[in-house]
């Protein structure tokens, strides 16, 4: 592997947080290209071409967002009953019933679910109940659908607001992320890294549905990048108030995006230059930063749940839900040991059972010989792990619903990246004396096994992907259901399927791109061996896919779950579209 490397690419001169020129060693600033940036080129492309989504399915973490931001458009408030009636019912709703006295004023507020049918609470008021980022964000998109074609179907209006909303900004992170990496081990782990988190995480997953677990870790990521070069004195102070302006976007977003802001806060304020003084008044910058998206939530729950603290979850419209989110902080209680293991080690979602790879970043984060060498940015990485174990312990795992992988977690992979990358690095490392030339034999097997979990992890993330609505009713969603529909044909739109062009022919473009990088990636891992020592590592490598996949395939559902397990399988096949070999529906279509 390359050394490591650190420099300081010049930032743009056109923002006021940027340090003047000659206050760091400078470079150019970079422009894209296909030879520098290919490994965010090509999940680009993925990320831009396939477009998951199956109506029947109704779902409901971005139904409902979308229809607030129709009725933003439409009828010029937040509420989204008129919509609901137009569009048809869907899930993830609050309701506040409301109780008035004589002159009109409000005296009560209660779930509608509480109301019954008390004829006190006769109004009845809907609203998401997610945090509202994202429905404000796809409003402007769906005005100029509504001004350009005039009525806007679901599957366009999906179409557009996942390409502006969450699919460009999940490339700028893919930008961000692979500044990072290059300044803090090299181009070529960059690269890998990078094309890893890309496409063989729940990155990918998340860049292709309109909900905010993909958005809440570009915010987050963002504010961190921004912290990290306010460390490197490659801004202006100034860019403390940046940060602080993401911060809070990051909760506007997705509520449980708090959960970031503890540590990045810590790294924030312990890394300010200046001392005491100059921590002080990085806090207070960014605190200022952090006001007016915390205002405009604040004016958001005031004007829907009548509090600035009331969120959507106060007022669930189902009654079975309210439990998953009452007590504790934001519904997170004292963990337990089912939900954590069931969170990182599912055969349905575990993170590591879908992303094995990133089992690879634990090393670094807990090795003891390395406790006081550990970089502000491992101990900002060890910080959100154990945060995010905490609160998916804690939590619910029950609610995790129709889901790829455990989506909460979503906002935490991006800060698994550097140790993931420092281990790869250091398979370039000999522990021991050398048995001849291009690596020892322990550099083989280790750089083998690495190359096969990446490889497992871009593969099943991508057939996961392809589906990407996995029902919680199964006890391993990728073998019971995601493989066997994509040997079927059964593939997602595409460009070409919304233009006609039938599965499974339109979505062999993002199939053989995605095929490519899992031979880029297996190659950058074992490019340090020799010639002679790199068929060793790929049998390893085979071995390790063969033997992980096997295990995976191994595990059933219990007898008695058969038969459901089995409906459950072939309702999904039911419902999928486009169906392979017939036309697909237009993207203008209803």
């Amino acid at each position: 592997m390359d050394e490591a490397t650190t420099r300081a690419d010049g930032p743009a001169q056109n923002a006021p947080w940027i340090a003047p020129k000659g206050a760091v060693d400078r470079g150019r600033t970079p422009r894209i290209s296909l030879r520098r940036h290919w490994a965010i080129l090509l999940p680009a492309f993925v990320y831009l071409y396939i477009f998951p989504y199956l109506p029947a399915l109704r779902s409901p973490n971005e139904l409902c967002r979308l229809l607030q931001s129709r009725a933003l458009v439409d009828q010029h408030t937040l509420e989204i009953g008129e919509e609901l009636r137009v569009h048809g019912q869907v899930g993830d709703l609050s309701c506040v019933a409301v109780a008035r006295a004589a002159s009109g004023a409000a005296m009560e507020r209660l779930p509608c679910p509480q109301a019954g049918g008390n004829p006190r609470f006769r109004e009845e008021h809907f609203f998401p109940s997610k945090a509202p980022l994202l429905a404000f964000a796809a409003a402007p998109i769906y005005g100029v659908l509504k001004l350009v074609h005039g009525d806007v179907s679901e599957l366009a209006l999906m179409f557009f607001a996942r390409l502006g909303c969450v699919i460009l900004p999940s490339i700028l992170l893919l930008l961000l992320v692979h500044r990072y990496l290059t300044a803090m081990v090299s181009a070529s782990l960059a690269d890998l890294v990078t094309l890893v988190y890309a496409l063989g995480t729940l990155a990918f997953s998340y860049s292709e549905q309109f909900v905010s677990h993909q958005t809440t870790a570009v915010l987050a990521f963002a504010c961190f990048f921004a912290l990290w070069r306010l460390r490197r004195g490659e801004w202006t102070v100034s860019g403390y108030a940046v940060a602080g302006f993401l911060a809070g976007l990051t909760v506007a977003a997705e509520y449980t995006g708090v959960l970031a802001l503890l540590p990045l806060g810590a790294y924030g304020a312990l890394t300010a230059p200046g001392g005491g003084r100059g921590r002080l008044r990085a806090v207070s910058l960014a605190f200022l930063g952090l006001l007016p998206p915390a205002l405009a939530l604040a004016a958001y729950h005031q004007a829907a749940f009548a509090h600035p603290l009331a969120t959507g979850y106060r007022y669930l419209n189902d009654a079975g839900y309210q439990g998953w989110h009452r007590g504790g902080i934001l519904g997170i209680k004292l963990p337990k040991a089912y939900a954590f293991v069931q969170s990182f080690l599912s055969p349905l979602r575990g993170l590591f059972t879908l992303s094995p790879v990133l089992l690879l970043a634990l090393p670094r984060l807990f090795d003891p010989r390395r406790l006081r060498a550990r970089s502000s940015e491992l101990w900002l990485s060890l910080a959100m792990l154990l945060l995010y174990a905490y609160f998916t312990s804690g939590f619910a795992y029950e609610s995790w619903g129709w889901t790829t992988g455990p989506r909460h977690l979503t906002p935490l992979i991006p800060f698994l990246l550097l140790p993931l990358a420092q281990f790869l690095r250091s398979l370039g490392q000999a522990p021991g004396p050398s048995r001849g030339p291009g690596g020892t034999w322990w550099q083989v097997v280790a750089s083998g096994v690495a190359a096969g979990l990446i490889a497992l992890s871009l593969l099943t993330t991508l057939i996961m992907t392809l589906v990407n609505y996995i029902s919680d009713t199964f006890t391993n969603g990728l073998y019971q259901l995601a493989l066997p529909l994509v040997l079927h044909g059964f593939l997602p739109h595409s460009w070409l399927s919304l233009a006609g062009v039938p599965n499974p022919w339109a979505a062999i473009p993002a199939v053989l791109v995605a095929l490519v990088a899992v031979g880029a990636c297996v190659f950058i891992v074992i490019r340090p061996l020799s010639p002679r020592r790199r068929i060793p590592a790929l049998a390893v490598a085979t071995v390790a896919v063969a033997a992980v996949a096997t295990f995976h395939a191994s595990i059933r559902p219990p007898g008695y779950l058969v038969a459901r397990e089995r409906q459950a399988a072939e309702f999904m096949t039911d419902v999928y579209v486009p169906r392979p070999h017939q036309p697909p529906p237009r993207l203008w279509s209803r």
